[in-house]
C-alpha cells in the first residue's frame, strides 16, 4: 500500500486525467474494493480524489462495510470530515452481523466507522445469498460516482464497477488492474 513518504504532497493536478471530463452535478460517491488491499493501492490518490470530489459538491460518501478497501475509504472520509463538516458518510450494510468473521482489529475499525457514520442503512437483518449484490445495487442507485480498487474482472467489486459504468456514472480507479 503506497502512502506519502518523502514525496511532495499530492495535489489534484497530479490526478487531473482521472477528474477531467466530469460533467453534471456530482453530489455523492460510493466505494468498492477488495478485502485484501493490494500493494499498488495509492492511498494518496484515494485521499486526493475524495477531497476533490467533496470540494466539487459530492459531499455524501457511501461505503459497504467490508473489511479492506471499504474500511480504509471510510476512514479517509472520516478524517476529511474533521476539516469539512459538510461531508457525510453513509454505511450501506448488506446484512446484520456482517462483521462476525472479521479479524478482531477489523471488527474494531468497523464499529468505529459505523459509530461515526452519519447514517446507517441495513438492507437485510440476516445474510442471504445475493445480499452483497443488493448492497452494491443500492450504492449504484444512490451514488453519482464510484471510487474503486478493482484488480479482477469477476467478483463483487467488478460487478459494482460494471453496474456504475452501465448507468453512465464515472468510476475512479485507485489501484492497478481491472478498472
Amino acid at each position: 500500500m503506497k502512502e506519502k513518504g518523502k514525496r511532495k504532497k499530492a495535489g489534484v493536478q497530479e490526478f487531473m486525467p482521472l477528474l477531467t471530463g466530469l460533467s453534471g452535478n456530482l453530489q455523492s460517491c460510493a466505494f468498492s474494493g477488495h478485502r485484501e488491499i493490494p500493494e499498488d493501492l495509492d492511498v494518496r490518490k484515494l485521499k486526493v480524489i475524495i477531497r476533490d470530489l467533496a470540494g466539487r459538491g459530492a459531499t455524501t460518501f457511501y461505503f459497504g462495510g467490508a473489511r479492506g478497501f471499504d474500511l480504509l475509504a471510510a476512514e479517509c472520509v472520516l478524517a476529511l470530515k474533521r476539516e469539512m463538516p459538510e461531508v457525510t458518510l453513509v454505511a450501506c450494510i448488506p446484512c446484520g452481523g456482517q462483521e462476525k468473521y472479521y479479524p478482531e482489529e477489523d471488527k474494531k475499525r468497523y464499529a468505529r466507522a459505523l459509530e461515526e457514520s452519519d447514517e446507517i442503512v441495513i438492507l437485510s437483518e440476516k445474510y442471504y445469498r445475493g445480499c452483497m449484490h443488493r448492497r452494491n445495487d443500492y450504492m449504484a442507485e444512490n451514488a453519482d460516482a464510484l471510487i474503486a480498487c478493482c484488480r479482477k474482472e469477476t467478483g463483487g467489486t467488478a460487478y459494482t464497477v460494471k453496474k456504475f459504468r452501465r448507468k453512465g456514472k464515472p468510476v475512479f480507479g485507485v489501484c492497478g488492474g481491472y478498472q
